[in-house]
């Protein structure tokens, strides 16, 4: 399918739904649209994604013909900028789906609804859950399946990038890997999930303990994508109905390098991530104990010298194997359950 990726003023840092399907989704991605940046490529400010002469451009008019628009932004609060409307319109117009991973579903919005039926496409909100979620049950640690599940110790921090990457790496080691995807990103990369931030409460960790029920049969490591934080003032329910809906072997600590409070919420520091470790360890206890098997973290302002420093550090504060898993991949953390075999 080919799709053009709308990333409005948020490109490429502040656009990661758009940047992750640019790095791990099986689209071939046609066009970015960026106001700020239009005239430029993807090459020019992500070198490593192999999407180098994708152009980036001003809106949807000016991108070659496409299957659907991705809206690749997750703004906080996953609202609609109405400065979008005219390029959701535009790309209805060229007869092209769209996809949303907002908690605006465009699917309820009068005029986005009127056009698509007047084109025959579709308005897919990924962030929509199924109707027939329910309560958990407690049954993952009885399922013939090893469960790793990465948290953070603050939003964006990279967890479902090293998610993705621990994938590839155990499957590049021999072990039969899935992807569990329970954000709007993953899902729209793995085409299936279900949105966990998006659930009513008392069927959060049902919707977790669900993902991995479907796919125990099939795999025989499940990697689960975390979502926010427990520490995050907005955002801890979810990480924690994740982490007890989960019941997970094993952890993997995500951190972004430098950052020492929580984005956004600036007044709320993170501790140290060695705290962090314990927090989430005596947090899942008396649900199903777990322990930390790695930990991953973002050095992309970093260069080389100073990530390696940074990385070496990270590894003392918790006590475990770190890495980059975009710079390095994620081996230093597969070789662990290797060990463990």
């Amino acid at each position: 399918m080919r799709v053009a990726i709308l990333a409005h003023e948020r490109f490429p840092d502040r656009a990661k739904t758009a940047v992750g399907v640019l790095r791990y989704g099986d689209q071939e991605v046609v066009a970015v649209l960026d106001r700020e940046t239009a005239g430029t490529t993807v090459g020019d400010h992500l070198p490593d994604v192999g999407a180098e002469g994708v152009p980036v451009v001003e809106r949807v008019a000016d991108a070659p013909d496409f299957d659907a628009l991705l809206i690749g932004i997750a703004p906080i609060g996953g609202g609609f900028d109405e400065s979008w409307r005219d390029d959701v319109r535009s790309a209805i117009e060229r007869d092209a789906d769209v996809v949303s991973g907002l908690h605006y579903f465009l699917a309820e919005d009068e005029e986005f609804t009127a056009l698509a039926a007047d084109h025959g496409i579709e308005l897919r909100d990924v962030r929509k859950p199924p109707d027939d979620l329910t309560v958990a049950e407690g049954i993952v640690r009885g399922l013939d399946v090893e469960v790793i599940l990465t948290v953070g110790t603050d939003c964006s921090t990279g967890k479902m990038t090293a998610t993705l990457e621990l994938v590839e790496a155990a499957r590049d080691a021999g072990l039969n890997a899935g992807f569990v995807p329970t954000g709007q990103t993953g899902i729209m990369i793995d085409g299936g999930g279900i949105p966990i931030d998006r659930t009513i409460s008392d069927f959060t960790n049902g919707a977790t303990e669900r993902l991995i029920r479907e796919r125990a049969d099939e795999y025989d490591y499940l990697f689960v994508e975390g979502q926010g934080s427990i520490i995050h003032p907005a955002y801890s329910a979810v990480t924690c109905g994740i982490l007890h809906g989960a019941q997970p072997d094993h952890l993997v600590l995500c951190h972004e390098a430098g950052r020492e409070a929580i984005h956004g919420y600036e007044s709320f520091p993170i501790p140290d991530p060695a705290d962090l470790v314990e927090l989430y360890a005596d947090l899942a206890e008396p649900v199903a104990p777990t322990e930390l098997l790695g930990g991953s973290l973002n050095t992309y302002e970093l260069d080389a010298d100073e990530a390696e420093e940074a990385i070496t550090e990270y590894e003392g504060s918790i006590g475990a194997p770190a890495v980059d898993p975009v710079r390095d991949g994620a081996d230093a953390i597969v070789e662990r359950l290797l060990d463990d075999r």
